[in-house]
């Protein structure tokens, strides 16, 4: 049982984070999802409340599970690192999150004028709900079920099915599983762009594995190189860039 302790602290730290995070969010998709839909969602729950309490058990639930073998996973692939914060990495990752901050916010000049739509969730994002979910689900629990999680697991399982035997796993595992995840983390954005635009046209499909995915495999890289934190800071200030070039702009 000792050897579960740190796993099991760390996703109990992550927990309040969740829960204000998965709330933050319900908030934001009601203002951000078509009145059909949350017309629809109310009268299979009855309230917005029960459709939040529900939200929140489950989801909580899910990232705590997620986080505590995705801990797991981060030792025994070599991922995990020392939840400390040093001057280069840091330096490193602020850097990067000022140019995927800038590259982000193109999006409503670059595909805004095929899809109104973009321009009119990027402002709804812009709301207390939408800042508060995108920094705390996009940047933190986003990371934890995205590269915590699914790159280690993928990266665990390679260096079981072609490693076996050695004592670290090469470096082409780690590149492979960042590279799934990225895919899965663009994938799972899907979903949302139907909610939003009501179809998925190639061109929505280019825009969400572009920036989702290309996004996604830079975390990957920083949670590689540096430790998760990065990946979750640069995360979340790729969201807050963002909004302030909106606020500003829009």
């Amino acid at each position: 049982m000792k050897r579960f302790k740190k796993p099991l602290l760390f996703s109990l730290a992550l927990l309040p984070v969740s829960v204000i995070a998965i709330i933050f969010t319900c908030l934001y998709q009601f203002d951000l999802y078509p009145a059909e839909v949350i017309d629809e969602m109310l009268a299979a729950f009855g309230s917005r409340t029960v459709v939040i309490v529900l939200t929140v058990v489950q989801n909580a639930g899910l990232i705590f599970v997620l986080s505590f073998f995705g801990y797991i996973l981060a030792e025994k692939t070599g991922l995990l690192r020392p939840f400390t914060v040093k001057k280069h990495p840091l330096t490193v990752s602020v850097i990067l999150s000022l140019v995927f901050g800038i590259l982000f916010a193109l999006d409503p000049w670059i595909f805004g004028g095929a899809y109104p739509e973009i321009i009119e969730a990027d402002l709804a994002g812009l709301t207390v709900s939408g800042v508060i979910a995108s920094i705390l689900y996009g940047g933190i629990l986003e990371e934890i079920i995205l590269r915590l999680f699914c790159l280690s697991l993928i990266a665990f399982l390679l260096g079981k099915i072609f490693c076996r035997g050695r004592d670290s796993l090469p470096e082409w595992v780690f590149v492979t599983a960042n590279l799934i995840a990225a895919v899965l983390f663009a994938a799972g954005h899907l979903p949302a762009t139907v909610m939003t635009f009501g179809s998925v046209t190639p061109l929505l499909l280019i825009r969400c594995f572009l920036l989702n995915g290309g996004f996604g495999f830079l975390f990957g890289w920083l949670y590689r190189k540096h430790g998760i934190q990065y990946a979750m800071l640069s995360h979340a200030l790729l969201h807050i860039i963002s909004k302030v070039i909106w606020a500003v702009f829009f």
